[in-house]
């Protein structure tokens, strides 16, 4: 029951503050407000320039090797009493990871100029 209310509750003021929020702000577009910048210069050039591709490629590794460190560092306090599964699981791990670095510098998926 208790859940109803709320539920209830967060509808009604989601409600009243979408309502509020549409009637409330005077919309009056004027030249200045229009105009990309406000400081009265006319725009030289196009302020959206495109991002290389390989950045994106190259945080994306960044962010799987970041992860596996998250994600090997648990198995050292799991594994400290039975060694024996702690070697191949780490090892096969890190040689996923490295053939996956290798065949992406084989393409040439870390070269910045072409």
């Amino acid at each position: 029951m208790n859940f109803l209310v709320f539920l209830t509750i967060a509808i009604i003021l989601s409600s009243l503050l979408l309502i509020v929020g549409h009637f409330l702000p005077s919309r009056s577009l004027e030249l200045e407000k229009s105009s990309p910048y406000e400081c009265g210069f006319d725009p030289i050039n196009s302020a959206r320039l495109p991002f290389s591709f390989r950045f994106f490629l190259v945080a994306i590794l960044f962010l799987i090797f970041d992860l596996e460190i998250a994600l090997l560092f648990p198995i050292i306090p799991a594994s400290s009493n039975n060694i024996s599964i702690l070697l191949p699981l780490s090892s096969v791990f890190l040689i996923i990871l490295a053939a996956g670095l290798a065949y992406e510098w084989q393409q040439g998926g870390l070269e910045w100029a072409e």
